[in-house]
């Protein structure tokens, strides 16, 4: 049993506005989120709401709401209303004279206070600076508005109200951009960010009070550009993201793909480049082996942790600023290949442990087109003529097979490592040749981030542009790139439902698939099973799921083991 609130009037008062601004599908129920969250948690008892505003996501605007609230709870029940802590101490320290020092309890049985308390200065960011231009870029959607920005499309709102760029530093010296005010505006609770893998911002409820009083001091032919308080989102914004409410599945709803516009990209803007993820080494003892061998044979490569893949190919631009010009971050686009590379062993190895599935799921999420699987032969420490090596073997040939004809990779086997080296080496030249040449026979064109809401719309957009032009690759940036096919990133019911399918041994990619398309959720899952008696149970999944292909089955040994993990027992 958990421990009860410590504050349970705040509590239940905060949770009021809670389910309030999420019937509403208000951006403000992220906020009161948190602060749920911090008072639940917290073990301190509050006398007075003011002293709950040392609570991570409780602004002294929610504060004043609280005050309220207790003030009508005490006249209604006839009890006294607690003194603020925050005012009782300045009435001790006007009291003050010379050395002497006033008790508390001296205080209180004077009449009056000898100084009135200090109110706390509203936050005013300066002129023209990051911290300004972000209030004004979020205040262009309008406080009635459920919409949020993400970063490119709140820095390509913001610039025009700052003097300093919010991606290239005015310092070459530093890395500092107008967009380091984002992370003191967080902190001050005036704007908060959610979302994954497109994180995205919106302004707080005490955001919108600054920034409205920076509207006022605009001039008027630059006020009438903003939304008038509850008309809503302006004419023509291509922001049509609503901000998700806490309760949803996934990110929000994807985007139409037709308002995705990809960008032309000069061949002679860039060279290839490879990128090799920084676990990539010959042995714990020689871990710069492959990264020196790239460099001595010629080939412009980078060491970097990879979200996924273990190497992939980028257009890295000559100059590092063309990217910002379109609001995008980096100087990186990418290509459309992607190599795993397992050696024998850790093919096994990852046969056995389920990473084998779970690896060919995120790269067939991830969008990319060319997925190279390379297999590097190694000696496995068994006897060739053992039944156990047999068994192995028919494993690596099965596994093979299953992702040429299944999943449609290309695997590329390779003698050993120095055998590796030189088959990136090549593909490294003939990248360079398909993209920069003077005839070049591919072209490339970035996804702009701003016009994406999500992976599914990211995916929805590739399918869409591929299908009209089979000779140039579509892209985006490699930092957008690392959010979407990131471990953590924010999946859908259906993929979680895969995944969870997954877990059972014996249930493949294939197989799950299947069973999703016959329940589409857990729940329908769940409730099937409870329908039938125990005997049924074991049979149901077996007996739903048949294909002319055998590899999507399901047999009545593996439907058994799948009820004994999701029914319960009668």
């Amino acid at each position: 049993m958990s421990d009860p609130c410590a504050n349970p009037l705040l509590l239940g008062w905060i949770k009021e506005m809670l389910d309030e601004a999420r019937e509403r599908n208000s951006k403000g129920a992220i906020v009161y989120k948190k602060a749920y969250e911090s008072m639940k948690a917290c073990p301190l008892v509050f006398h007075h709401p003011s002293a709950a505003q040392q609570l991570n996501g409780v602004g002294p605007k929610l504060c004043e709401r609280l005050t309220e609230k207790l003030q009508a709870y005490c006249e209604e029940n006839g009890l006294p209303m607690p003194e603020d802590p925050k005012r009782k101490k300045t009435q001790v320290e006007g009291n003050q004279s010379g050395n002497k020092r006033l008790s508390e309890d001296d205080v209180d049985d004077r009449p009056t206070a000898a100084k009135k308390a200090r109110k706390p200065k509203p936050y005013v960011p300066a002129l023209r600076s990051g911290a300004y231009a972000l209030l004004l870029g979020l205040a262009t959607l309008g406080e009635s508005s459920s919409q949020s920005l993400t970063k490119a499309q709140l820095i390509e709102k913001a610039q025009p109200f700052c003097d300093s760029s919010f991606t290239t530093p005015d310092d070459p010296k530093k890395f500092f951009t107008a967009w380091n005010a984002m992370k003191t505006l967080i902190q001050k609770d005036l704007i908060y960010d959610h979302g994954h893998p497109l994180k995205k911002y919106a302004l707080t409820e005490d955001g919108w009070e600054v920034a409205n009083r920076m509207i006022k001091t605009l001039p008027e032919s630059v006020q009438s550009t903003f939304p008038k308080p509850n008309a809503g989102p302006q004419a023509g914004s291509n922001c049509s993201d609503p901000s998700p409410n806490p309760t949803s599945d996934t990110v929000g709803p994807s985007i139409d793909t037709t308002e995705v516009t990809p960008i032309p990209i000069p061949r002679d803007s860039f060279t290839v480049q490879l990128v090799l993820d920084t676990r990539e080494v010959r042995s714990s003892k020689d871990r710069d082996y492959i990264s020196n061998e790239l460099y001595r044979k010629g080939v412009p490569h980078d060491v970097r942790a990879l979200e996924l893949g273990d190497v992939m190919w980028v257009a890295k631009f000559h100059d590092a600023r063309f990217l910002a010009q379109h609001g995008e971050e980096g100087d990186e686009i990418m290509l459309d290949y992607i190599v795993e590379r397992k050696r024998l062993d850790d093919l096994l190895g990852s046969i056995k442990d389920g990473r084998f599935h779970e690896q060919k799921f995120r790269l067939q999420r991830s969008g990319m087109k060319n997925v190279v699987y390379l297999v590097e032969e190694s000696a496995i420490a068994h006897d060739p003529a053992s039944a156990s090596a047999q068994r192995y073997q028919d494993m690596v040939i099965s596994a093979i097979a299953s992702t040429q004809v299944v999943n449609g990779y290309f695997v590329k086997k390779t003698k050993n490592i120095d055998d590796t080296i030189r088959y990136l080496s090549r593909m490294t030249f003939l990248f360079n040749r398909m993209y920069t040449s003077e005839s070049p026979s591919r072209s490339l064109s970035l996804i702009p981030s701003r016009q994406l809401s999500s992976a599914q719309s990211y995916l929805d957009a590739l399918d869409r542009l591929r299908a009209e032009s089979t000779s140039t690759t579509f892209s985006v940036t490699f930092p957008t790139f690392s959010a979407l096919s990131s471990k953590s990133e924010v999946l859908t019911l259906r993929d979680v439902f895969l995944k969870m399918l997954m877990c059972t041994k014996g249930v493949t990619g294939e197989k799950a698939l299947e069973i999703q398309r016959r329940w589409q959720t857990p729940q329908a899952f769940f409730q099937a099973f409870e329908t039938l008696d125990p005997k049924n149970r074991e049979t149901m999944v077996s007996e739903h799921v048949k294909s002319v292909v055998v590899r999507k089955s399901v047999g009545k040994a593996l439907s058994k083991k799948i009820a004994e993990v999701w029914a319960e027992e009668g």
